[in-house]
């Protein structure tokens, strides 16, 4: 690709005015009959950053997906997207956005140029402009050399990568990405990963479901837990591996019998659980790091021989199952 190119069809959103929460759900339910779907779920995520939504099958993170990309209309509530609402203006917010489903049709004997090509020209691009930002999204995914070959004979990566470029086609300055990950193998999520990171930096703003929550602690800025359509906790992925930094999981290793260690934490109000096992005891306590260095602080003082004390962080995963029961609607 040529430095006109690039020049033409830049990565970064268009300037825009709007200075408030980019994706922002207010107070949004959904109802099937006498099935609520989404109950009274509200977000937001400014711009720029890369939204987590966790949920096992049937929590209602689809459906909340569906609202804010136009496709469905919620029963109360509102969806937003730089300002503009998903219900009373879906034409404006359709230029803002790209949507990638879980599952995507195709077309009989397509390739991969006439596919792109297919959605540019539906979304309004002509001439020299169309030309330009198909070549750029061929080349940011990677689908370039693969322009004449029928979409029938992709790989699963490559089809999520088709998929992805389809969504980016007309510089959408928000991305609603479900399930991207599902069904690829280590390498092809680890470029999916790297692709949506350099979305974000360079401003575009990234509402992403998956069941693989390793992948979203490392590529989210910040989550949202929801189950049978209730939003059950929000925040920074540190936020929420530190259950809002009011529970913490310590790991004590020590030198000699750990009889004194145990009696001593046993007595203490703020610890919540002990494990055992060998010169090691892993301790569940309520409190803020204060409480954590003052512990150590007092084990040294009594002269217990701490060999090792460290912070033993609660993966995603832990908080996942933690919070959600495995309730299904």
């Amino acid at each position: 690709m040529n430095k006109a190119d690039v020049a033409t069809a830049p990565i970064t959103t268009p300037h825009t005015s709007w200075d408030g929460p980019v994706i922002e759900l207010q107070n949004v339910s959904r109802y099937f009959d006498t099935t609520c779907a989404v109950d009274n779920v509200s977000f937001s995520v400014p711009r720029g950053k890369v939204f987590g939504y966790i949920g096992p099958n049937g929590a209602g993170k689809t459906t909340s997906m569906r609202i804010l990309a136009t496709l469905e209309i919620p029963s109360q509530g509102d969806a937003r997207v730089e300002g503009l609402s998903s219900v009373n203006d879906p034409d404006r917010v359709r230029t803002r956005l790209g949507f990638m489903p879980d599952a995507f049709g195709t077309y009989r004997n397509t390739n991969c140029a006439e596919y792109l090509d297919f959605y540019a020209r539906s979304h309004g691009l002509i001439g020299r402009q169309r030309t330009a930002r198909m070549r750029w999204v061929m080349d940011f995914t990677g689908l370039r050399p693969l322009a004449d070959k029928p979409i029938r004979g992709l790989s699963k990566g490559m089809r999520q990568r088709l998929c992805l470029g389809r969504a980016l086609i007309h510089d959408p300055s928000v991305l609603i990405l479900d399930e991207p990950a599902a069904g690829l193998d280590p390498r092809a999520r680890i470029e999916l990963r790297k692709i949506i990171r350099t979305l974000a930096a360079d401003g575009k703003t990234i509402l992403v479901s998956s069941h693989i929550l390793t992948e979203l602690a490392e590529m989210c800025d910040s989550v949202g837990i929801i189950e049978q359509g209730h939003l059950l906790a929000t925040g920074s992925v540190d936020e929420i591996r530190g259950d809002a930094k009011t529970h913490r999981h310590v790991c004590i290793e020590m030198i000699g019998e750990t009889q004194s260690l145990v009696t001593r934490l046993e007595a203490k109000e703020f610890v919540t659980k002990l494990r055992v096992d060998g010169s090691r005891v892993f301790v569940s306590m309520t409190g803020d790091q204060d409480t954590q260095a003052d512990l150590l602080k007092e084990l040294l003082d009594a002269g217990i021989r701490v060999l090792q004390y460290r912070s033993d962080d609660r993966s995603l995963e832990d908080v996942f199952l933690s919070v959600t029961k495995g309730q299904v609607q």
